[in-house]
């Protein structure tokens, strides 16, 4: 398992302390960019993602809730970002910007919001290396966690099993400690959290907790009925 703690729930003013606290429990780094059309909320963007690749060697996890990323993607390379994730539901066919994603260097990611069924990326999620399922509406962080996301991820799953993928398969939103078992044994392998670390007193001992209720659960591999 792979734990991303998320910078939206860190303190802003002393970013580069916040993100070193979690350091050595954090796989990677979760940036929530948000523009405000697409989702009602306005976060940062890539001079934000290079003072973080100052302070950071952690591999830089760039969620763009924007209505328009293509235009951004360059940006966001040459600040340091190594992936970043567009939504389907801007993209329908996502291949273009698949391709620009790997022009530009950036791993490649898909996101589904709630409600959106894994029938929408389907036929691309072997040609992306994450692929980000929302368990919460994106827009706000601290928000609860929506159990009716575990039927995409263990859908998601089985696919990746069935086919044989490396794609890394990530959950986002109302991840804490009684909701990461959950999200592991529906399947998924990359865990962003950012109240649940962030905002407790020992964000440190709080990621350390979460992975280990990760670990202890049990994935599983396939849906009811399949083989």
């Amino acid at each position: 398992m792979r734990l991303a703690p998320s910078i939206l729930s860190a303190d802003f003013a002393h970013l580069g302390a916040e993100v070193a606290r979690v350091a050595s429990e954090a796989d990677l780094l979760h940036v929530d960019v948000m523009d405000g059309h697409f989702v009602p909320n306005l976060t940062i963007g890539p001079p934000v993602v290079a003072s973080l690749r100052r302070v950071t060697d952690l591999f830089l996890d760039c969620h763009l809730m924007c209505t328009d990323p293509i235009r951004l993607l360059p940006a966001f390379a040459a600040a340091g970002a190594d992936s970043c994730s567009v939504h389907v539901e801007i993209f329908p066919d996502p291949t273009d910007v698949i391709d620009m994603l790997r022009r530009e260097g950036l791993g490649a990611g898909l996101v589904l919001n709630p409600g959106t069924p894994f029938a929408a990326v389907q036929r691309y999620v072997e040609r992306v290396d994450l692929l980000l399922v929302m368990s919460v509406h994106p827009g706000f962080g601290g928000q609860a966690f929506i159990p009716e996301s575990l039927a995409t991820v263990r859908e998601a799953r089985a696919h990746i099993d069935r086919e044989g993928l490396r794609t890394a398969l990530e959950i986002d939103g109302g991840i804490n400690a009684a909701t990461i078992g959950a999200a592991a044994e529906a399947g998924a392998d990359t865990f962003v959290a950012g109240s649940a670390i962030f905002h407790a007193p020992d964000p440190l001992a709080a990621a350390r907790a979460l992975r280990a209720a990760a670990a202890a659960a049990t994935p599983v591999a396939s849906l009811p009925g399949e083989a």
